[in-house]
């Protein structure tokens, strides 16, 4: 039976939006102190372990299910050039999809955003080269732009191809069809909706 998510989100998760939420409003009205210490205190060590667990050592990358004529991997030369859609198509992807993962449904926030963040907050957002290095909810809630027919198995750039996901679903699936992965066409299924705004309203 297909699931719509590799992993069940943990709780932890969602608090830990609701605590950028907090800090980002905190900072807005100029609280620098108590936008600074929710930061630090969404960066959770359960979360860490949970993201880990999708793209980590022996994660559902490494255990494909078995399929019937499985797509193949397609040599450098003969994948679509363009690894990534445009910046147009991308802007269409957040207003179709929204911030949330189409598969596990958790918050997500653009890259883009969180760098303004730490801009301004980098010792609270801390984010290193390493995966230990970077702070666990922004790391977990990193919104990406996956290819539901991978790349490397020829998917395309077309926006009906790609969906908004956090990056442990991104990664956790890697280069593995729908099928192979066991995981539902999240396109079959409305994107959640609520008053998450990603973060974008973060101003310097």
């Amino acid at each position: 039976m297909l699931r719509p998510q590799l992993l069940d989100p943990i709780p932890e998760l969602h608090e830990a939006a609701r605590l950028l939420d907090e800090a980002v409003t905190a900072h807005l009205v100029g609280d620098r102190d108590r936008a600074d210490n929710l930061i630090r205190a969404a960066d959770l060590p359960v979360i860490a372990q949970w993201t880990e667990s999708l793209w980590g050592p022996g994660g559902p990358w490494s255990r494909p299910r078995p399929v019937a004529d499985p797509l193949p991997y397609l040599p450098a030369g003969q994948r679509s050039r363009q690894r990534m859609p445009g910046k147009a198509v991308l802007r269409q992807l957040v207003e179709r999809d929204g911030f949330h993962c189409r598969f596990c449904g958790i918050p997500v926030i653009r890259a883009e955003v969180r760098a303004r963040i730490r801009a301004a907050y980098p010792e609270a957002l801390r984010w290193g080269d390493r995966n230990v290095e970077q702070h666990a909810a922004f790391q977990a809630l990193w919104l990406t732009y996956d290819h539901l027919v991978p790349h490397a198995r020829g998917g395309t750039n077309d926006p009906e191809n790609v969906v908004i996901a956090c990056q442990p679903c991104n990664c956790g699936r890697a280069n593995l069809t729908l099928e192979e992965a066991g995981l539902a066409d999240p396109r079959e299924r409305e994107p959640v909706r609520s008053k998450w705004d990603g973060l974008e309203r973060f101003r310097v």
